[in-house]
């Protein structure tokens, strides 16, 4: 039978039973009971790295509901049927998410979570008609269920479902909480946008981790997954025996994302292995611990392409995940300069910084090395040595994907922040044929943005075309026109004028006036302009750029 993968699926069982094909991260199970005794273990993670699955693995494997033998049979965790027999299905599970629960503002975002302590009421709707229920407890139970409960009875509804079910079952409840910090990080997204209800999501998410998880009577344990660790004293105010483990801890770090030789059994059975290269160039390169890790979802979602056709190319599934506007405020902050640290990156250095995997939302913009942190703790950036162990670390970006959305990012903002005055004093001089000016303008436009691809011609092409869009021309890069392509050819209708630009990177400074006078003989042994039918003024330069520096001839 053909290989198939699951994409986009996070209902473990569902992946099992459709015979999908499953990189076995089911030794979790056994780590986190044998080797933790934590009552609370919290994953921090970048988003797309398996969190939800894992987490619902971990429901079917230790819910007293379910009969999981099936779903679990060859995978490693069977191995130890010691721990199968005390663990699997044998206590009760509370499994909640609170990735929807967000909006506009706070009634819309506290009304998304009060949906969901409704449909995990009717999940467990048992529990209201449970004989051992306390009465009192009942008459709640109802009210959340309904979406008619009080503030204090939403912050603590995890811990009434947690006693009443605990008193259904005889046995303490394993509590499962997934994307916890999303609430919050909405709220601050919807605060930076102008909404200000970061305060009140806040208490929400205060009350009902503290009541559900702090002297919680009947808690066999708990595991928490997000992208971020909420400061202790912000959140987990008093909850005993917590352990957080974040992308810089070495302990758990190959149980999310998949490792080098778990992506070549998967690339073996799919008869894929001569993309292994081109799996590793894009997806490949983040160091969680002391692990190398792939990014299971571009992994699976390049799989499903390639398995319907093998032609297909690389692409960028992360940036259609959701917003990057993260990278974009970084680069845009005002209150410091990492100009030239983007520029290492996006070039391929590394960087060093002081990194804290505690923090809060409210506070991220507050310090340079916080928003350092939370592009390392997001996924933008990874470690750049696995040994490297302590609070300041080497950071670089992980790989081709990522440097894409980077790059996408930072070009959008370069020409968000473009001066649209000089722009136009650029196009004068350009038109009225005064190089110098357009020299020195070219040039400070360059020295205010940040450079990548180390300065190959491709990206002064980008530069250039960046700076002519947005102001009613025409512009056309690489284009037939000729007998050749031209650099950028930008067109006035309206006033039936031209431009013609051919443009050179110089490996010296000293060879910059060659360069650009290389440039012009091109245009005129080409003909570039002669292609331009119809239009009474052409005008044609030549530029050569070094690094930061531009020199525009005219022909």
């Amino acid at each position: 039978m053909a290989m198939s993968v699951f994409v986009g699926g996070e209902n473990f069982d569902e992946l099992r039973t459709s015979g999908c094909y499953y990189v076995d991260k089911t030794e979790l199970l056994y780590e986190l009971r044998q080797d933790s005794k934590n009552k609370v273990t919290l994953f921090t993670r970048p988003r797309r790295f398996g969190k939800t699955l894992t987490m619902r693995m971990m429901e079917s494997f230790f819910d007293i509901r379910r009969d999981s033998r099936a779903v679990f049979d060859g995978l490693a965790i069977m191995k130890h049927e010691e721990f199968c027999t005390e663990w699997m299905n044998q206590y009760p599970v509370l499994f909640i998410t609170l990735k929807d629960a967000e909006g506009l503002n706070f009634q819309g975002a506290y009304g998304m979570l009060r949906s969901i302590i409704s449909d995990l009421c009717v999940k467990h709707s048992y529990l209201g008609r449970s004989e051992k229920a306390d009465s009192d407890d009942a008459e709640r139970f109802k009210k959340l269920k309904a979406k008619t409960a009080s503030d204090d009875e939403i912050k603590g509804a995890l811990l009434l479902l947690t006693r009443m079910m605990a008193a259904h079952y005889g046995k303490p409840v394993i509590l499962l909480i997934d994307e916890y910090d999303v609430p919050l990080a909405k709220a601050n997204e919807e605060k930076e946008a102008g909404e200000r209800y970061y305060g009140q999501m806040l208490d929400v998410i205060r009350g009902i981790m503290s009541t559900a998880l702090k002297s919680n009577d009947y808690l066999k344990f708990a595991v928490i997954t997000g992208c971020l660790r909420i400061a202790k004293e912000s959140i987990f105010t008093g909850v005993n025996n917590f352990k957080s483990y974040s992308v810089l801890d070495d302990k758990f770090s190959k149980y999310f994302g998949f490792t080098q030789s778990e992506v070549d059994e998967l690339l073996k059975t799919a008869d894929l292995e001569e993309k292994r290269d081109t799996f590793r160039e894009w997806y490949d390169g983040y160091i969680f611990g002391n692990e190398y890790v792939y990014c299971p979802w571009d992994v699976v979602n390049y799989t499903s392409e390639l398995l319907y056709k093998k032609t297909a190319m690389p692409k960028n599934y992360w940036a259609n995940t959701s917003g990057n506007g993260i990278i974009r405020d970084f680069a845009g902050h005002d209150d410091f300069d990492v100009t030239d640290k983007f520029e290492t990156l996006m070039n391929g250095g590394a960087i060093v910084q002081t990194i804290s995997d505690e923090l809060t939302y409210d506070s991220l913009h507050e310090t340079e090395d916080n928003l350092w942190s939370v592009l390392l703790m997001t996924g933008y950036l990874t470690k750049a040595d696995p040994e490297e162990d302590g609070n300041t670390v080497s950071l670089r970006i992980p790989n081709a994907e990522i440097a894409d959305v980077f790059e996408t990012a930072v070009v959008r903002l370069f020409q968000e922040r473009l001066d649209r005055r000089k722009q136009r004093e650029l196009m004068d001089a350009f038109w009225s044929g005064d190089a110098d000016t357009a020299t020195k303008l070219v040039s400070d436009f360059l020295f205010d943005t940040i450079s990548f691809h180390d300065y190959h011609e491709d990206y002064y092409h980008a530069f250039l075309t960046g700076i002519f869009i947005g102001l009613g021309y025409g512009v056309k890069s690489n284009h037939e026109q000729g007998l050749g392509r031209t650099d950028i050819t930008l067109t006035d209708k309206r006033n039936r004028r031209a431009l013609v630009i051919e443009a050179k990177k110089s490996d010296c400074e000293e060879n910059m006036e060659k360069d650009c006078n290389d440039t012009l003989k091109q245009i005129v042994e080409k003909k570039y302009a002669e292609a331009l039918k119809g239009y009474r003024q052409i005008e044609c330069y030549g530029i050569a750029f070094f690094q930061k520096s531009a020199l525009v001839k005219k022909l």
